[in-house]
């Protein structure tokens, strides 16, 4: 009975000595008590570092199960449970170790917010319909690439033989700070190191400065230690709007970025050198972002067109003429969006790519549901004639253009400098371009008359002296009649 259930049995010695024997839970090997400790660990620690992605899984050994009561029915047997070896085993296949019961905790769930819902691509799939691709999550986060190879953009920071971009080949991450507008890919680029970490056998954890706390930021740290002290296994830790935690909450990375206990990646669309503690910076390196060109919008939303499904109309084309992408083989008519319409909202949402395939979704949403209030066409060969989708749909969904500008923060100090440097260089055109962006995005009209009473007194000066009082006329306006009055 105690060779069936595993337990421990006496073995006969030479002469009448009898020593206990234990079975290992990891091997299965039965040893004297006396040395199960030593042994355990031994093989706890060559189990972990055999362990490598691809390897094929390890074989079974069969469980033996007590025989069922004479009279009862096999049915009536109750279920085995799980043998301890099944705690500590570790599967060869997946790179990954089976947690013991209570382990799981909320950091753990975290871990899985970056991972690739199972619904993403199917979604994406030739069988499911145009309305099916877009339910559930936006098109920006169904869009999101997996690999460096699908990202479209930033060739200054990671182009090719570019040093983050060697290193993240490499799997050699260090400490980050990700600082760039909203939509020019720091979510992304954390996305694509989750991937490819995971393929690698390290840990990645993704919280949220919103809302974590000091004690969530605690508690993946205690688990990061334990996995190295354990496993060898590094821990990449992911902190979104990274701005958002104050300087003490900050503190609380330094000491483990410091001996490398996690590899910290923040992202955040503050200056750094504000934001985050000093401390913290000179650990960590600075990628700047930029947001992203008119070119790259076009890659990404041609990119999304296709995985729609839709048919891109160039200039002079017909329905179904000479339009590019994949025929829908299902039922519903084809959808197809002009090209210059494609143009045009790469042109206003001003290098946000979150807000491009927002609004693309949106105007495909939107032209679907008036195809199915209104009576479909019938062509010549009996098909549908179709869905049209034109830069006037795409610019009644944005409202207005995409400007980003904050009164507060990096943008602020941006378009006043190309305000002054325009006016510097002779150039009425960019002035008054600069002069509007900033009206619209909410700027006080009292801040750029000053700045224009300084233009007049330190780059005009003697050379026109009426310049100083034409400046200082319009601050004065401004002040007396305020905005919107002011404008004129």
């Amino acid at each position: 009975l105690c060779r069936l259930t595993g337990g421990p049995r006496r073995a006969p010695m030479e002469g009448t000595k009898e020593e206990e024997l234990v079975r290992c839970p990891v091997c299965l090997r039965e040893l004297p008590g006396a040395h199960i400790n030593s042994h355990l660990d031994q093989c706890l620690q060559a189990g972990e570092s055999e362990a490598k992605p691809g390897s094929s899984p390890p074989c079974k050994r069969p469980r033996l199960a007590a025989a069922p009561p004479e009279g009862e029915p096999p049915e009536a047997r109750p279920a085995a449970a799980p043998s301890l070896a099944s705690l500590f085993h570790k599967s060869r296949g997946g790179g990954q170790s089976l947690e013991a019961p209570g382990r799981r905790s909320g950091a753990g769930r975290e871990e899985a917010a970056l991972k690739p819902e199972n619904g993403g691509s199917a979604a994406a799939g030739s069988g499911a319909s145009l309305a099916q691709k877009l339910e559930g999550k936006p098109l920006a986060e169904r869009l999101r690439p997996d690999t460096l190879g699908d990202y479209v953009g930033q060739e200054r920071v990671l182009g090719s033989q570019t040093l983050l971009r060697s290193l993240l080949e490499s799997h050699e991450i260090p400490s980050l700070i990700l600082w760039g507008p909203p939509g020019c890919g720091k979510t992304t680029l954390a996305h694509i190191i989750a991937n490819s970490s995971k393929k690698n056998g390290t840990r990645f954890v993704t919280l949220s400065a919103t809302s974590a706390k000091t004690n969530d930021v605690r508690d993946v740290i205690s688990q990061a230690q334990n996995e190295k002290r354990l496993f060898k296994r590094k821990t990449i830790l992911f902190i979104d709007e990274i701005h958002r935690f104050n300087k003490s909450q900050q503190d609380t990375f330094l000491p483990h970025v410091e001996c490398g206990t996690v590899t910290l990646i923040g992202a955040t669309t503050e200056n750094p050198s504000f934001q985050v503690n000093a401390a913290l910076l000179s650990r960590c390196r600075v990628i700047v972002l930029e947001k992203l060109s008119v070119e790259a919008m076009e890659a990404i939303l041609m990119r999304a067109v296709r995985s729609l499904g839709l048919q891109v109309l160039g200039q002079g084309d017909q329905h179904g003429s000479s339009a590019t992408g994949s025929s829908s083989e299902s039922s519903e008519p084809p959808v197809y969006i002009e090209d210059k319409a494609l143009s045009t909202l790469a042109y206003l949402c001003d290098g946000d790519a979150r807000t491009g395939l927002n609004g693309l979704q949106l105007a495909v949403q939107a032209r679907l549901a008036v195809g199915k209030t209104t009576p479909c066409n019938i062509t010549k060969s009996g098909s549908a004639a179709g869905i049209l989708i034109t830069e006037e749909h795409i610019k009644e969904g944005l409202q207005r253009s995409h400007i980003l500008y904050d009164r507060a923060g990096e943008e602020h100090y941006n378009c006043i400098s190309a305000l002054h440097k325009s006016m510097r260089g002779s150039d009425e055109n960019a002035s008054l371009y600069w002069l509007a962006r900033m009206l619209e995005g909410g700027e006080d009209p009292l801040y750029v008359a000053r700045r224009l009473v300084r233009f007049a007194s330190e780059d005009i000066g003697l050379a026109d002296p009426l310049a100083l009082t034409q400046a200082v006329a319009a601050y004065q306006g401004c002040h007396f009649i305020g905005m919107p009055e002011c404008e004129v």
